[in-house]
């Protein structure tokens, strides 16, 4: 017995000499103890230990195992726990729109871009206001557009106001609560009710500090009563379908930052109060082939970007207030 056995015993015990030297003699003692009782069993053959002591080793030598356990955890963290966490403090705080568009777990698992749509772009294409047949060839591209005055003839450039958007909301009962979001970018304003409790020099920034809000209009009878002072853009396709929603942003200086929507279809936007500028860039591995511009857009122009694929954000000429109307198409 003891000859059947030198040789792969002799192997093992080179291996235990090295542990024996890691971990101290009191403790490789108690292990070569368990060893020898489990051979003594006959359930247990040397070849056995061999090959648990190899998968442990080879554990134990993986350089990415740990590293595996902390990208599952990361990822665990950015796609459950942080939602869930905001959700919370969201609820707990009675904030409708504590973090409005979770842009951190969007970011984390939006596409790689190919850096095609932005090669070559230096700035946005200008058209003079024109037909939907002249537009056509344009209706779909991922290039920025502006058309100038193209939205100079709406009512709404007259008639629409803070003031007016405020006692349109007070008069159709529950449509402040209705708000299915609401962005306050850089301002201290949480909800909707807020910025309609605001002061009038507040409003008009008279007094205090610069606010910029936006927020989607869903109540049925709110959108019923601004698109009559908006129509469809004449220039859009026909068969472009619209969603039932709009977006309204407004207030002063610093507007949105720079960030991408996360939205199914293009984007139009309507200029009906004061002037913006436009800050465009391309997606970070992007950089080394295409190039951030900006641009400047006036009341009754209306813009056409793909802010799916380009980032961008704007700012408005100080002590001016601006006013815009947004909404998708494809």
């Amino acid at each position: 017995m003891f000859l059947f056995i030198s040789r792969p015993m002799g192997t093992l015990a080179n291996r235990m000499q090295a542990i024996r030297e890691r971990l101290g003699d009191d403790v490789t003692a108690r292990l070569d103890a368990l060893h020898l009782n489990a051979l003594r069993t006959g359930l247990v053959s040397v070849e056995d230990l061999q090959e648990a002591y190899r998968k442990t080793r080879d554990i134990n030598r993986n350089p990415n195992r740990l590293n595996h356990l902390w990208l599952v955890g990361i990822v665990f963290f950015i796609m459950v726990a942080t939602p869930v966490f905001y959700e919370t403090i969201s609820f707990l705080l009675g904030v409708r729109c504590f973090l409005p568009n979770n842009y951190l777990v969007w970011e984390a698992t939006r596409p790689i871009s190919d850096c095609a749509f932005c090669k070559g772009v230096q700035g946005p294409l200008i058209l003079s206001n024109l037909t939907r047949e002249e537009f056509a060839p344009h209706a779909y591209s991922s290039l920025p557009i502006i058309v100038k005055k193209a939205v100079a003839h709406w009512p709404a450039q007259k008639s629409l106001s803070f003031g007016y958007i405020r006692d349109l909301y007070d008069s159709v009962p529950g449509s402040i609560e209705s708000v299915c979001q609401f962005q306050h970018f850089n301002s201290d304003l949480k909800s909707l009710k807020e910025v309609f409790e605001m002061q009038l020099e507040r409003s008009n920034l008279s007094q205090g500090a610069p606010w910029f809000v936006g927020w989607s209009v869903c109540h049925p009878t709110v959108l019923a009563e601004l698109r009559k002072l908006y129509p469809r853009p004449h220039f859009l396709p026909e068969d472009a379908e619209m969603p039932h929603t709009d977006f309204i942003l407004m207030g002063y200086e610093q507007g949105a930052v720079m960030h991408l929507e996360y939205m199914p279809r293009l984007m139009w936007q309507a200029q009906l109060k004061g002037n913006k500028s436009w800050y465009l860039a391309p997606a970070p591995e992007c950089d080394h082939q295409c190039q951030p511009f900006s641009f400047y857009v006036e009341p009754g122009d209306a813009v056409l970007v793909d802010t799916r694929i380009w980032y961008h954000a704007n700012t408005i000429p100080k002590g001016q207030f601006s006013l815009t109307v947004q909404s998708e198409y494809g």
